[in-house]
């Protein structure tokens, strides 16, 4: 059994010249879904047609075609194949807190993609764990944005991962994050009840607050330390999130005026991620950022563990650059390469 803090060996092996594959392993919680679906969830930024056109191109499948209709099961392995194009590096080491025989738990540091994504092929959590280990060691039972740090959660068998997947989706899983955002709460403790619904009118993959339309979402906050920095004011915080929404912390966090340090989807301008995504975010706007990456981290998850039923906890602590942030040192006013969704 490895214990905290052990690294992971470093990857090798090169992709082939000229072209690149990004594999996908089905999980269990994707039983039945569409092909187009399952990767529409999988690679967020490409639009519904373009999907199609890469299906339509050929997915590598044990020498069968696959078409946007056919259902996916667990376990079902294909590639796709495309040409290579320039990836940005992204952080190749990942440290293990914890492994047994059904689970493998991650600290995952900022930057790195969890999975193959259209920009993202070889640097990815996924990719790294294959290459290491080869393709069955491990499946993340779920997702962090690629700039939140902290724990994740792989499934190490068939069972594993189906067990994980339903404790993720009954809201069986307890987490805790920490994030540090921009002003002084009055309360030490605040809530945000707001119905989250998919797609803005200026980010297809971004999120809104909508009564109508939104699904119901719910996050507690706990206000730890009040800083200043600069002049500026700032906080860090413990986060509950009830549900668990996509983006669901970042947007609660904008809508009580409290957004994060670092968002370039939720933050002090709607512009700042187009310009991001086209790599034309100027100096002024890194400036206001303060930090290259959303001040987020994932830092507690129990559950039952999938064998035996019994409560595991686990916790990762404020990685460097937060701790550097409120305690006033420098921090890096470099943008962080990459395009895909903070």
């Amino acid at each position: 059994m490895r214990v905290q803090n052990e690294p992971i060996p470093p990857p090798s092996g090169q992709a082939p010249e000229g072209y690149v594959d990004i594999p996908f392993v089905v999980e269990p919680n994707y039983a039945g879904w569409r092909l187009d679906r399952y990767l529409s969830e999988k690679l967020r930024r490409l639009t519904r047609e373009r999907l199609h056109g890469i299906i339509q191109r050929g997915v590598l499948c044990e020498g069968r075609r696959l078409k946007p209709s056919t259902p996916v099961y667990p376990g079902l392995s294909f590639r796709i194949r495309r040409p290579a194009s320039a990836e940005p590096e992204t952080p190749t080491e990942l440290t293990t807190v914890f492994q047994d025989d059904w689970l493998l738990i991650l600290d995952k540091p900022a930057g790195l993609p969890i999975h193959p994504t259209a920009r993202y092929h070889k640097g990815t959590l996924v990719s790294l764990l294959r290459e290491r280990f080869g393709e069955a060691f491990a499946e993340p039972a779920h997702r962090l944005d690629r700039e939140t740090s902290g724990l994740v959660v792989c499934g190490r068998t068939t069972e594993a991962c189906r067990v994980l997947g339903r404790l993720f989706v009954s809201r069986d899983v307890h987490k805790e994050y920490l994030a540090v955002c921009e002003g002084h709460p009055l309360e030490d403790t605040f809530h945000v009840d707001a119905p989250i619904a998919e797609g803005t009118e200026l980010i297809r993959i971004a999120v809104r607050i909508d009564a109508v339309a939104g699904k119901e979402s719910r996050t507690r906050f706990q206000v730890l330390q009040r800083f200043t920095r600069e002049g500026e004011p700032f906080s860090l915080l413990r986060c509950y999130p009830e549900t668990g929404r996509q983006h669901q912390i970042r947007i609660h966090l904008r809508e009580a005026g409290f957004p994060l340090v670092g968002d370039k989807m939720y933050g002090p301008d709607p512009g700042y991620f187009d310009r991001f995504s086209k790599r034309s975010l100027e100096p002024e706007a890194w400036a206001r950022l303060r930090l290259p990456r959303h001040a987020l981290h994932a830092a507690r998850i129990a559950f039952p563990h999938p064998e035996t039923g019994a409560a595991v906890t686990f916790d990762s602590p404020l990685p460097g650059d937060l701790q550097d942030f409120i305690a006033g040192r420098p921090v890096s006013a470099e943008s962080p390469s990459g395009t895909d969704a903070a």
